[in-house]
């Protein structure tokens, strides 16, 4: 098996993300300049290299999947997952739910006339979900920096709300996670603290 550690992953300069401003929490205006940034100063690193060096971020793709029941007027839910036990990634588990589908870009995820970004938020939903309905809605509604730990510093997420026609939506590896839909109240009762899901949650979804 393939060391995760000499995975080439999609990072970009932080001086050049940064040039402008640098922000703490979610980002919600300039989006398309940030994209634009990203895909004309994208490289790849090695990620064990990347994980150590605050002067690259790396990108990664986070999205927010909710379907809203028009017919009995319900609020939105949205799917959430957690780990659990035994599941490898021991800095991530714990008994709280993350809303956040999404991972690194690969280099093999560049292909002829496609925007990389898609193209590596798509693989990543494809590898971690099983979605029976068709979207009605794809929107980039954020951009996370947070400096708050040294994990977080050397990632930037790019927070995607995809709206759904249907909750039949599950985990794929299930004997990593579980996977459910939560409305508000739930999400806020059982919602992980970790600092990215209590950004998107404090300031996108109770907004």
């Amino acid at each position: 098996m393939a060391n995760k550690d000499d995975e080439l992953i999609l990072v970009v300069p932080s001086e050049i993300i940064f040039q402008k401003q640098k922000w703490q929490g979610l980002k919600t205006d300039n989006l398309d300049y940030y994209l634009d940034l990203i895909k004309n100063n994208y490289e790849f690193k090695r990620r064990g290299d990347a994980e150590n060096d605050p002067s690259f971020q790396q990108i990664i793709p986070y999205i927010l999947f909710s379907f809203k029941n028009q017919k009995e007027n319900e609020e939105p839910k949205f799917f959430a997952y957690k780990y659990i036990k035994n599941a490898g990634e021991t800095r991530l588990i714990n008994n709280d739910y993350q809303l956040g589908v999404g991972g690194h870009i690969n280099k093999e995820d560049i292909s002829d006339n496609t925007d990389i970004l898609e193209q590596g938020m798509m693989r990543e939903w494809e590898e971690e979900v099983d979605f029976k309905g068709k979207f009605l809605n794809k929107k980039l509604v954020g951009i996370i920096n947070d400096d708050s730990r040294e994990v977080e510093q050397v990632h930037l997420g790019l927070v995607y709300h995809f709206v759904g026609d249907s909750p039949d939506i599950s985990i794929k590896e299930t004997d990593k996670m579980e996977g459910k839909m939560l409305g508000q109240k739930e999400i806020s009762e059982n919602i992980s603290h970790s600092p990215w899901m209590q950004i998107v949650y404090k300031e996108y979804l109770l907004k």
